[in-house]
């Protein structure tokens, strides 16, 4: 096999996009071998870029989703910019948007104004609330969908909801996205023609909220917020042991159960204790159960919780920071970091999840804003004056 030949090489895909969903979505078809080209502001490009300056000077967010693209700096409120992209639009293979609602559309970049001039385009647009609907035109960022969801009634303690700590909302929003745009590939390669994919964040979230819905099922109450506890099932979450260090563990059946108590709690009889004898009972009276295991693990390290719970096979994990990830032992060992360039030089990136053994990921450079203007106009057939006048400061 050629490593070098890679699942969507040469296909081109040509993006709309700022912040998160949409970035995070061509990232994923870029690390597979599409060639990704971002449409940015002049200038100041995609807004996620001032973020914030944490990596060597650049965005967090930005360095993270937008390697291995092509920067293509475009005024599209401009004619000879708007004539450039669609220029490049007539032999694309995927057109990805995350404008504001209805942005595109004005501009002529809907699925029936272009699927025209090239009837095997595939276009997708990515919103908050979908393409109709009472909710069309809302404003939608990642914390407004994450609460409009429902996500925030269930995540956090019980006095407080808590957002995720990350953009769930956007990364779930930007993988329907990215898995939508693989099936439409597939579906071309049978059909001929493009399509069209219209992908809601709030319905991303919907998808994942379909635990706690059905749940929540008939007007039955829904799941209780638990801080970093599971919801339905205990014990599963954080207990401190005596030197203050906090482990993870979680036990998932009946089995299970009775090996934590000969095992880890060397309590064999609370196993058969009637307030504890189901994971439902277990559930109702779970403080009594805290209590009991935070007196044991009270005589105990973190270190010796640990190792009672590998000996009975009890799932356990640690309570780990960033810095820890960065140190994992595990990506360590299984060679999971490679390196990408960026305008602030090298700089680490994980690999993407799934080692496949056909091929290996496109790694390339997080670009600068308009770095490959030239290049580009130059394939499409643009004489260096045009270039040159598209790219001088326009007339405010």
């Amino acid at each position: 096999m050629n490593p070098n030949i890679r699942p969507l090489d040469g296909i081109t895909v040509v993006s709309l996009e700022h912040a998160v969903a949409a970035p995070f979505c061509t990232r994923q078809l870029a690390d597979l071998g599409a060639r990704v080209i971002k449409v940015e502001r002049p200038g100041s490009g995609d807004f996620a870029r001032g973020y914030d300056q944490r990596v060597k000077g650049q965005s967090s967010h930005f360095t993270w989703i937008n390697r291995s693209k092509e920067s293509l700096a475009l005024d599209v409120k401009q004619p000879q910019a708007k004539a450039a992209l669609l220029q490049l639009l007539q032999t694309a293979d995927v057109l990805v948007q995350n404008l504001a609602p209805g942005a595109a559309a004005r501009m002529g970049l809907s699925y029936e104004a272009l699927k025209a001039h090239n009837p095997k385009l595939i276009v997708c647009d990515i919103s908050g609330y979908g393409a109709d609907g009472p909710y069309r035109d809302k404003k939608a960022y990642d914390l407004l969908i994450q609460s409009e969801a429902g996500f925030l009634s269930v995540t956090g303690t019980p006095e407080t909801p808590s957002k995720s700590g990350i953009s769930v909302a956007d990364i779930a929003a930007g993988m329907y996205a990215y898995t939508n745009i693989l099936s439409a590939l597939l579906l071309r390669g049978k059909t001929g023609e493009g399509s069209h994919i219209d992908v809601s964040m709030l319905e991303a979230m919907g998808e994942w909220m379909g635990y706690p819905m059905y749940y929540a099922f008939d007007g039955a109450p829904p799941p209780p917020r638990t801080g970093a506890s599971h919801a339905s099932i205990y014990p599963y979450g954080p207990f401190v042991a005596g030197d203050g260090k906090t482990v993870m563990l979680g036990l998932q059946n009946e089995r299970e159960w009775k090996a934590f108590c000969d095992t880890v709690l060397q309590r064999p009889e609370v196993a058969t204790d009637a307030r504890f004898c189901s994971n439902a009972q277990r559930n109702a009276h779970r403080d009594a159960l805290q209590a009991l295991i935070l007196q044991e693990f009270s005589t105990l390290s973190a270190a010796q919780v640990v190792e009672r719970l590998d000996q009975a096979g009890i799932a356990n994990a640690r309570v780990n920071d960033m810095a820890d990830l960065w140190a994992h032992p595990q990506l360590a060992a299984r060679q999971r970091w490679s390196d990408v360039d960026s305008p602030v030089g090298r700089i680490p990136a994980l690999l993407p999840p799934g080692v496949n053994s056909a091929f290996d990921y496109r790694m390339d450079a997080v670009p600068a804003v308009g770095q490959h203007n030239a290049a580009i106009l130059a394939e499409l057939g643009w004489s260096a004056e045009q270039i040159d006048a598209l790219q001088a400061p326009q007339p405010l």
